[in-house]
């Protein structure tokens, strides 16, 4: 790997080359897409199964779209006993750490009557597509679901390429079982992403798409967005390694070369304080490429986004980090707690010698589905949140909108709006021409008539919150 010193110069080069690497940069394929997506909306299955015969080679039709579950069963005799028993236990770790995310509704009373909170409510249908071929990764799937479950989401598709035979991935049928997917579909590409978010006659319309996929699966998700929610367009695999010199060079080599091994525009960095070790990972990640079955990938990888960065010292080597914001951050350090304290973007961060990315990808709990691109900035790993919709709830008594009516009037008219301003002051009329409460009905602020009301909702209140 080449070896660069550390300055201001070289870390805006490394944003740069990194940033080419971005959905965003591949606009030559939009119009291939766009013109999927449109012939999916109008035209259906019709228009799915054409795609699915061009480029999957499978007569897909409605009677053989839906996975029926002897294909499920078979698949579960396709994998080792041994395999399925690790999704098993994987899934279970990830349905654990996503428990944790859960938030209730809230509700804020206060004794003028007034009543402020916030309702959760999981959304009614999510989409998860499942990449085929070579890219299966039942790991992805396992991810993209389970927070779904717990979110409770009510009905979960997934969609994922056949093969020309039909079939599908065993591992992906087996970990989408596992995880609690409600029906699965055989289909690919950006036309299942557009059956997925304007429906067809046999795939229902989502309310929410995620998984990964290549770029005219990232390039059909940005396009649907708007029609559907999505978790990202996702770029490629990225990993940082902060290390000093007491990190063991073999483990950092190791770890460059686990996310290098994706595609060839995969990104793996070194940032180290040491030379040495730096020379020293450089040497290993040299041994280790000549032994792994996908060397061709990671050298193409390494020779065009993988760099081992010198620092003077790690305050620039943080700065550096937090600037770079990658997929997965290593911190392979004296004291790494010290260190991540001064961590503000990263997708994940793996601390310590024996918390290898790898972990995060398959068993701990945590998600895999990371932003990209330097996107750590701005978002998330995929989360329980991602499938829950946050509505607020707002009450106010009348006696609460006394309080404060003229100024909601105030501030209304200094835009303009009068007719907001006009809402508000309807209800306090028989304020501004004072009357007989009596002769008129009783329907003054005081009244016996708008007392009982407020106590009356404050009843159904305490009611609705003891549920």
């Amino acid at each position: 790997m080449r070896i660069v010193e550390l300055s201001r110069e070289t870390r805006q080069n490394i944003l740069n080359d990194l940033l080419k690497r971005s959905p965003n940069h591949y606009s030559e394929y939009e119009s291939t897409v766009n013109e999927i997506l449109e012939n999916v909306r109008k035209n259906g299955d019709s228009a799915l199964f054409a795609y699915t015969q061009k480029f999957d080679r499978f007569d897909l039709n409605a009677e053989n779209i839906r996975v029926d579950r002897r294909e499920i069963d078979a698949a579960y005799g396709k994998l080792d006993d041994k395999l399925v028993e690790v999704i098993r236990r994987s899934a279970e770790n990830i349905r654990d750490y996503h428990q944790k995310q859960l938030r209730s509704s809230w509700f804020d009373t206060r004794d003028d009557g007034s009543l402020l909170g916030m309702k959760y409510t999981p959304i009614a249908r999510a989409g998860v597509y499942v990449p085929g071929g070579k890219a299966a990764y039942p790991s992805s799937v396992l991810m993209n679901v389970i927070p779904a479950k717990v979110a409770g989401v009510k009905e979960i598709l997934m969609t994922t390429p056949p093969g020309a035979d039909g079939c599908v991935n065993p591992g992906t049928l087996v970990a989408a079982d596992i995880a609690g997917v409600d029906t699965i579909y055989k289909a690919g590409g950006a036309q299942a992403v557009a059956a997925m978010a304007f429906g067809t006659e046999s795939v229902p319309k989502v309310d929410k798409l995620t998984g990964p996929g290549n770029i005219f699966v990232a390039l059909a998700k940005k396009a649907v967005y708007g029609y559907v929610g999505i978790d990202s367009v996702a770029g490629p695999s990225e990993i940082l390694v902060l290390a000093d010199e007491s990190a063991n060079p073999r483990y950092v080599a190791a770890d460059l070369l686990s996310q290098a091994e994706h595609d060839e525009l995969a990104s793996a960095i070194l940032i180290t304080t040491s030379r040495e070790l730096a020379e020293k990972v450089s040497e290993q990640v040299g041994i280790f490429t000549a032994q792994l079955s996908r060397r061709e990938i990671i050298q193409k990888s390494l020779d065009n986004y993988g760099y081992i960065l010198v620092a003077e010292n790690m305050q620039d080597a943080v700065d550096a980090a937090n600037e770079i914001a990658s997929e997965h951050l290593e911190i392979l350090t004296e004291n790494p707690y010290e260190i991540m304290a001064q961590i503000r973007n990263a997708g994940a961060i793996f601390l310590g010698p024996c918390s290898s990315e790898p972990l995060g990808d398959y068993f701990a709990g945590p998600n895999h589905i990371l932003p990209t691109n330097g996107t750590a900035k701005f978002f998330s790993p995929l989360n329980v949140d991602d499938f829950m919709k946050k509505t607020s709830i707002i009450s106010y008594s009348r006696a609460a909108l006394e309080k404060v009516h003229r100024d909601i009037e105030l501030f209304a008219e200094s835009e303009g709006l009068t007719a907001h301003a006009h809402s508000i002051k309807v209800r306090f009329e028989e304020q501004a021409q004072p009357q007989n409460p009596k002769a008129a009905g009783g329907i003054g602020p005081q009244s016996s008539c708008h007392r009982r009301y407020g106590q009356k909702q404050r009843r159904k209140q305490k009611e609705c919150l003891q549920k």
